[in-house]
């Protein structure tokens, strides 16, 4: 009897495919990171302190800045989480264990990265502009609130599903259970968003907080284009391995 609960994907591997699921999630990661960019890119007020001082850069966006921004995420991310099937196929062809973990956490993903998290935060933003302008003494509380109640639920369940993706995709890569080099494990969303936060440290910049703001975004692009680029690589190193096992 058949054991993978392959959910109408199989685990053979379509490499034609699955350079076209990268296509296209290196397209939807430049989609959202377009609309992260119009949220983050600016300056934010250093008289201020903690997550005021961070809202402080929203007050200057228009109603229709917000919009495409929630717009570009909503859709890029759609098109980004359809796309780790195509990671999921990798996975699958060396761990069905790897593989249902790692789909777990893409499901999770799906869920709660656009509708739960990015569009409530464009939402919370858009909400505490117009707070400001109607009734500023209370606008910081009551964004606060709101974000309470409407996007940190969603947040804490899309961090455990991310987590939990991230770490099945790390730990099968690095342990030889995909086509990949073992190294390749480097091109996870992980590795792209830990190494655009190290900009953080740059300072108060309209470039660098737009590029922070996009560090999930920025994640997407680091791993579908390197997964893209070293394509070759792991179709030359399963050729070479089925040719051996032949020997």
């Amino acid at each position: 009897m058949k054991s993978f609960n392959d959910i109408g994907i199989d685990n053979s591997l379509d490499w034609n495919r699955i350079r076209k699921l990268f296509i296209i999630g290196l397209i939807g990661g430049c989609m959202t990171f377009a609309g992260d960019w119009i949220l983050g890119y600016g300056v934010y007020d250093e008289s201020l302190t903690g997550l005021e001082m961070k809202l402080s850069q929203y007050l200057v966006l228009s109603d229709i800045q917000l919009f495409w921004s929630a717009f570009l995420g909503l859709i890029g991310i759609s098109l980004e989480g359809l796309c780790y099937f195509g990671i999921y196929r990798l996975i699958a062809a060396g761990s069905e264990k790897h593989a249902h973990v790692f789909r777990s956490g893409v499901f999770g993903y799906m869920l709660f990265a656009a509708c739960g998290v990015h569009v409530p935060c464009l939402s919370t933003v858009f909400f505490y502009n117009h707070m400001m302008q109607e009734s500023p003494e209370a606008a910081y509380a009551l964004a606060v609130k709101f974000a309470a109640y409407f996007l940190l639920p969603a947040t804490i369940l899309f961090l455990i599903f991310f987590f939990v993706m991230s770490a099945a995709q790390i730990s099968a890569f690095a342990k030889g259970l995909t086509p990949y080099p073992k190294w390749c494990w480097i091109f996870s969303m992980a590795v792209g968003m830990a190494v655009t936060m190290l900009l953080k440290f740059a300072g108060n910049h309209a470039i660098i907080n737009g590029l922070t703001a996009a560090w999930i975004s920025i994640g997407n692009i680091w791993m579908f284009g390197g997964l893209l680029v070293t394509m070759r690589l792991a179709q030359r190193k399963k050729q070479f391995e089925k040719i051996s096992s032949e020997w």
